[in-house]
C-alpha cells in the first residue's frame, strides 16, 4: 500500500490548511453566539473564493463543477476542513449535499441532473437526506414505513422524518420511502426526489441537540409528508433500490466523516496542548508541566495517529479493490474514529477546566455536535456486531 502524497497534492491541502485558518476559523465566534444571517453572508463569500481558486466541490468530479481527484484525496481534504465545523461548507463539500449530489451524479436522469444536481453542485441550492424516522429504528432502514404510492403518474406519499439534516433553507429533499411494501426487505423502498415548495411538505421543527436547534444549513429538521405529490420521474434510481442507493451514498460518506473527525480530533488537541502550556497553575509551573496531562496528550496523538492510518488504509482499500474488499474496515473504522473523536474532545475539554464548558472556546461545540458521531450512520453497537460476526464467520 502507496500511502505517498504527491507534492502536488501537499501544496493543495497547504492551501486549504492556509485558507481555513486566515479566513474560516475566525468566523467561528459567529456560529458559536448565534449570529446567523452575519456569518451566512460571510460564509457564501467565502464560497465563491474558493470556487475561484479551483478547490470547490472535492467530492464531484470536473464535469459537474468540482475538483475530484482520489478518494484518498478526498479524505486527506476532510481532516484538514474538520478542523472547523465551517470547513465543509465553505468547500462545497457538506453533507448532506455531498452524498445527495454523489447519488444525483451516478443515478440521476438526465432532466434531473440538469434541474437538482447542476445548481446543487454550483453551490446555488441546498438539499436535505429525510430517511430516519421518529417512530422506527433508525439502525435498521428496512423497517421505514413512510410511503409513496403510485397513483397514475404521480407517487404520493406519506409519514414523519426527523433528523433530516439541513432541511431549512433547503430547495428539495431525498426520500426514502416504502413503495413496494410487500417486497423482500431490502427492496421495499425507494428514493424520490422532493421540491420542498411542495404544499404536501411540512418543515415541523427544528430539533434542539443539547440545548442549540441550528439554523439554516447548521440544523436538524423534523419533516412530514401529506399526500405530497411529486411526478413519477422524481424517482432517483430504480424502484426497490432504496436500500442499495443508502449503503452506497453511505460508503463513502463514512470515510469522509471519519477523516473529518480525525481533523476535529488535531483541532482539540492543538487547543488543549496551546491552553495547559499557557495556563500557571504556580509561579513556576503550568499545566503542560502536570504528569497527568501529558499523558493525556500522549493518549490523544497515539489514538488519533492509529484512527488515521485504520481510515487511510480503507480509502486506499476501497480505491483499489472497491467497497466490498473494505466493507469490514468500513464498519471498523466508523465505530472506532467515533469512540477516539469523543475521547480527544473530552480531554481537551477537561484541560480548559471551566472555560472549557463555555463557548469561548469550539471545544463545547465539538463536545456536543459531535457526540452524535456514535449514533448516526449506524449505532457503535450496530457495526461491533456487523464485525464480530464477520470475523466468526470467518474463523475455522
Amino acid at each position: 500500500m502507496d500511502y505517498q502524497i504527491s507534492e502536488q497534492m501537499q501544496q493543495k491541502l497547504q492551501r486549504i490548511d492556509d485558507f481555513l485558518k486566515t479566513h474560516i476559523i475566525p468566523l467561528e465566534p459567529l456560529l458559536l453566539t448565534g449570529q446567523w444571517p452575519t456569518l451566512m453572508e460571510n460564509l457564501n463569500g467565502l464560497r465563491k473564493k474558493v470556487q475561484e481558486m479551483g478547490l470547490w466541490a472535492a467530492n464531484l468530479p470536473k464535469d459537474v463543477g468540482g475538483s475530484y481527484t482520489t478518494l484518498v484525496d478526498l479524505a486527506l481534504i476532510a481532516e484538514v476542513l474538520g478542523q472547523s465545523p465551517l470547513g465543509h461548507y465553505v468547500f462545497g463539500c457538506q453533507a448532506p449535499d455531498a452524498g445527495n449530489a454523489e447519488l444525483l451524479h451516478l443515478h440521476g436522469t438526465e432532466e434531473q441532473i440538469e434541474h437538482w444536481l447542476k445548481p446543487l453542485a454550483a453551490g446555488k441550492i441546498r438539499s436535505c437526506f429525510a430517511m430516519t424516522e421518529p417512530h422506527t429504528a433508525g439502525s435498521n432502514p428496512t423497517l421505514l414505513d413512510a410511503t409513496a404510492v403510485l397513483d397514475g403518474d404521480e407517487w404520493v406519499i406519506n409519514g414523519r422524518k426527523w433528523f433530516t439534516t439541513s432541511a431549512e433553507g433547503a430547495s428539495f429533499t431525498v426520500a426514502m420511502v416504502v413503495t413496494d411494501p410487500d417486497a423482500e426487505k431490502h427492496s421495499r423502498a425507494s428514493m424520490i426526489l422532493v421540491p420542498l415548495d411542495n404544499p404536501g411538505y411540512r418543515l415541523i421543527r427544528n430539533i434542539p441537540v443539547m440545548g442549540h436547534k441550528g439554523y439554516g444549513y447548521f440544523s436538524h429538521g423534523e419533516v412530514e409528508f401529506t399526500d405530497c405529490r411529486v411526478p413519477a420521474s422524481n424517482l432517483l434510481g430504480k424502484r426497490g433500490q432504496g436500500f442499495a442507493l443508502a449503503q452506497e451514498r453511505l460508503g463513502p460518506g463514512r470515510i469522509q466523516h471519519c477523516m473529518r473527525w480525525l481533523g476535529i480530533g488535531k483541532r482539540s488537541l492543538n487547543e488543549m496542548c496551546r491552553y495547559v502550556k499557557s495556563r500557571k497553575i504556580s509561579s513556576t509551573q503550568t499545566l503542560a508541566d502536570q504528569q497527568l496531562m501529558q499523558a493525556m496528550i500522549a493518549d490523544s496523538t497515539a489514538e488519533i495517529a492509529a484512527a488515521r492510518a485504520l481510515v487511510l488504509e480503507t480509502a486506499w482499500t476501497v480505491e483499489n479493490l472497491g467497497f466490498k474488499a473494505a466493507r469490514e474496515n468500513i464498519s471498523l473504522i466508523k465505530f472506532y474514529t467515533a469512540n477516539i473523536l469523543q475521547r480527544v474532545v473530552d480531554r481537551a475539554l477537561q484541560s480548559h477546566g471551566a472555560l472549557g464548558m463555555t463557548d469561548d472556546t469550539i471545544l463545547a461545540h465539538f463536545y456536543r455536535e459531535e457526540r452524535a458521531a456514535r449514533i448516526y450512520d449506524g449505532p457503535d453497537e450496530v457495526h461491533r456486531l456487523s464485525v464480530a460476526r464477520k470475523i466468526l464467520k470467518q474463523t475455522v
